[in-house]
């Protein structure tokens, strides 16, 4: 039985004319979005002011770790001419800032780098002004891969620590935390000016100090921007929530959270890795600007 939900992480089934209007644009240009495929809860109040999370690289994923409710299996065929595709959605969307994702594509050669690149790189032709964040799987033994998606550079690279490490083979069985954690740190070796990013789920049955460790850790691999929010168990099959952490609890790490230094932080019942995302890359990018001391 999945727990009832607080009051606080209740939100409004998605009705309006603006989501409305959103869904059937994603639809006719036959895009996959995680706000869809992982049923995010925010996805009435994004979609409604067209901010969207794209999916790449299928619809189906090679791993199936235990709080995701993204399809585990044969992976779809590459399609070569998403990235076009890619490019002229967001045209019409006119997004200022889109969130690149994908699934975990552990059959191809590259982890499906190289097709990362090629939509940065066609939305870049057809969308200068349009700032890029991606949210990346872990390439784990995937030689070169970073390297590839690095030299595209986005603005943001975002990849998820998802949990603390001693949950990892109960909840992300197939992933490593300090290969995650060396993934972002290595990011910022190979260019510095990007913007890096991780977030991570509570409510799974870590302990305070565990959470802790983590800020310390991503601060420790130089990330800029941390997002706390509550995990939700999307079906019986998943893992079960352990405990709703209360909105007092997230004002709490958030405060923590910014005094270990990050540019940028997000903490509360219903933040996700994409949740107001443009809205806090322009905070992000003026809080660094105002520490280098730039108007």
């Amino acid at each position: 039985m999945i727990e009832k939900k607080p009051d606080w992480i209740r939100v409004k089934a998605p009705i309006s004319k603006g989501y409305q209007g959103t869904k059937n644009l994603i639809d006719s240009l036959k895009l996959n979005t995680v706000c869809q495929e992982a049923a995010c809860p925010n996805i009435g109040e994004c979609w409604e002011k067209k901010h969207v999370t794209v999916m790449i690289l299928g619809s189906v994923c090679t791993r199936a770790c235990a709080f995701c409710n993204i399809a585990t299996g044969r992976p779809d065929l590459l399609d070569p001419h998403e990235p076009e595709r890619l490019a002229v959605a967001i045209g019409k969307l006119g997004l200022e800032h889109v969130v690149i994702t994908s699934v975990d594509r552990d059959d191809l050669p590259d982890g499906g780098a190289g097709h990362f690149a090629d939509c940065i790189k066609a939305i870049r032709n057809s969308a200068p002004n349009t700032t890029i964040e991606i949210l990346t799987p872990d390439f784990l033994k995937k030689d070169g891969a970073l390297e590839t998606v690095v030299a595209a550079i986005p603005d943001v690279y975002n990849h998820n620590i998802e949990t603390v490490p001693s949950l990892y083979k109960a909840i992300r069985p197939g992933a490593r935390y300090f290969h995650s954690l060396n993934l972002l740190h290595n990011v910022k070796k190979l260019n510095p000016q990007i913007f890096t990013k991780s977030g991570i789920m509570v409510g799974l049955g870590e302990t305070n100090n565990e959470v802790l460790q983590v800020m310390d850790d991503l601060r420790a691999a130089d990330v800029d921007f941390i997002t706390i929010g509550q995990y939700l168990q999307p079906t019986k099959k998943h893992a079960k929530v352990d405990r709703f952490v209360t909105p007092e609890e997230f004002s709490y790490l958030e405060r923590v959270a910014k005094t270990k230094g990050f540019l940028m932080v997000s903490a509360s019942p219903l933040t996700r890795s994409s949740y107001h995302a443009g809205e806090d890359f322009k905070k992000m990018r003026n809080a660094r600007n105002q520490l280098l001391g730039v108007a």
